[in-house]
């Protein structure tokens, strides 16, 4: 079998986005809490790749970088609500900020609190510091202050996985309600993954996670460097 999709060009391409529209169709008789397309999807390609023993090098091949391609382009359009609710935004600008600020700090105090509990190595403590940024400045910041990369982007995944599945719920348990406020909670711990679900919740929401993405990002590569130093 995996001779088979080694041989078909488009196997990676086909495999995820049709895993991808499975999971939307089951989505609509059973709702999204329980079948997050993303999720599906991620593990529907694990599992595929598991069982019949092809290697991720012939997923990304053939037909997964087409993708990774996508990615930004994908990335850039949520933009489109951010413009939209520009003025909104703009007249909010410093609970965005503040809001922001506390994310990136609790986050960090996170890792602080795991370096000490589980007696990290300096590497792994660093890997895990951009875990809440958009994967393109994770990793380069992961290199710069000595991480693991690998690490890393498998955080920052299963970051934005976990935000796209839990977020909803979440945010009735801590009665948040507030459009702008839940658009902030979810792009400032669940970067662009994350995001996308809060586009579904509504257009503020999504305007709203999208800057958080950005500001959330800047203040990981001004805070993260600093935070690195405690692991001596």
């Amino acid at each position: 079998m995996k001779d088979v999709f080694a041989a078909c060009s488009c196997f990676g391409l086909l495999l995820a986005a049709g895993s991808y529209q499975l999971a939307r169709i089951i989505n609509r008789r059973v709702g999204r809490e329980v079948c997050n397309p993303l999720l599906f999807a991620t593990l529907c390609c694990c599992g595929v790749l598991l069982l019949t023993g092809t290697e991720y090098e012939v997923f990304y091949e053939n037909g997964g970088k087409v993708l990774e391609f996508f990615l930004t382009p994908a990335t850039i359009c949520l933009a489109i609500p951010l413009y939209k609710q520009f003025a909104l935004l703009k007249k909010n600008a410093g609970a965005v900020l503040a809001g922001c600020t506390a994310g990136v700090l609790a986050h960090m105090a996170g890792c602080v609190l795991m370096l000490f509990l589980f007696r990290m190595e300096a590497a792994e403590y660093i890997s895990l510091l951009p875990k809440s940024i958009t994967t393109a400045i994770g990793k380069g910041l992961s290199e710069e202050l000595g991480g693991f990369p690998a690490i890393t982007m498998a955080t920052i995944m299963l970051t934005g996985l976990f935000g796209a599945v839990a977020a909803p719920g979440l945010l009735k348990v801590f009665r948040v309600k507030d459009p702008l406020c839940q658009g902030l909670a979810i792009g400032t711990s669940s970067h662009a993954a994350g995001t996308s679900r809060a586009v579904e919740m509504g257009e503020i929401q999504g305007a709203a996670s999208s800057l958080a993405i950005v500001v959330t990002g800047l203040l990981t590569v001004i805070a993260a460097p600093l935070f690195a130093r405690l692991a001596g």
